[in-house]
């Protein structure tokens, strides 16, 4: 199984690290070959992504090409492509889903953008790096049924959010919130009828361990392994 992963990779970078773990950790649970590989921004081309099964929007942004990176959202969700953001790539699942779903077309991410007129990713009034929080599931979501939880506590490395304003209007519209945190602040979305495409603010991969593999990590390569297993009985 192919997996692209889409960041600017940094080894210096923790969560970077993390996210190789994690796929480790994960794969060797479920007796899968998988096998990936870090793209660029730059190079997140819609003919190279289509080879892949899976697609990881990972932490680390700015990326250093939104429009590819928000192109690559689109395909993989309008494509039923296996997709798990996690904080920064979350972030960007935020931004695409609200410019080509909801109608805010002019949505705009406060880190390339400070001063839009629509910021649907705004700053936090307090920065999450390094925080651990509880976070409260949605019952019959596939975030919770992957945890096999309605609570958990997940570690944060972002001083970004999806901005209050506007979590409605984005969850009327189909991605919704499957998780808050005790504030009722939106930690996590899905589209329900995907798939798998679910967005995390939180990192999960900082919790994952060679014995204890990340559930909602596990769960996002079974989907792709599936889909994969169908593609090739066909």
């Amino acid at each position: 199984m192919k997996l692209a992963i889409i960041a600017e990779y940094d080894p210096n970078f923790e969560p970077h690290v993390h996210t190789d773990a994690a796929i480790v950790h994960a794969a060797s649970a479920l007796g899968l070959d998988v096998q990936s590989e870090w793209i660029s921004s730059v190079d997140a081309h819609i003919t190279t992504l289509s080879e892949f099964n899976a697609i990881w929007l990972a932490p680390g942004s700015p990326y250093q090409n939104l429009s590819r990176t928000l192109d690559a959202i689109r395909f993989a969700r309008e494509q039923n492509v296996a997709t798990l953001g996690t904080c920064g790539g979350y972030q960007h699942m935020v931004i695409e889903f609200a410019r080509n779903v909801a109608g805010i077309r002019d949505a705009q991410h406060a880190e390339y953008d400070p001063y839009a007129s629509r910021l649907i990713v705004s700053q936090l009034t307090c920065s999450l790096v390094g925080r651990e929080m509880e976070i409260v599931l949605s019952p019959g979501s596939k975030t919770s049924a992957a945890y096999k939880a309605h609570a958990v506590t997940e570690r944060y490395y972002c001083n970004f959010g999806v901005n209050p304003d506007f979590v409605e209007q984005i969850s009327s519209a189909g991605f919704k919130v499957v998780g808050r945190d005790a504030d009722g602040a939106c930690r996590v979305m899905e589209l329900s009828h995907h798939r798998f495409f679910v967005g995390t603010l939180f990192v999960p991969q900082a919790r994952s361990r060679p014995d204890r593999p990340h559930p909602l990590i596990t769960a996002f390569l079974l989907a792709a392994e599936q889909s994969q297993r169908r593609v090739s009985s066909q």
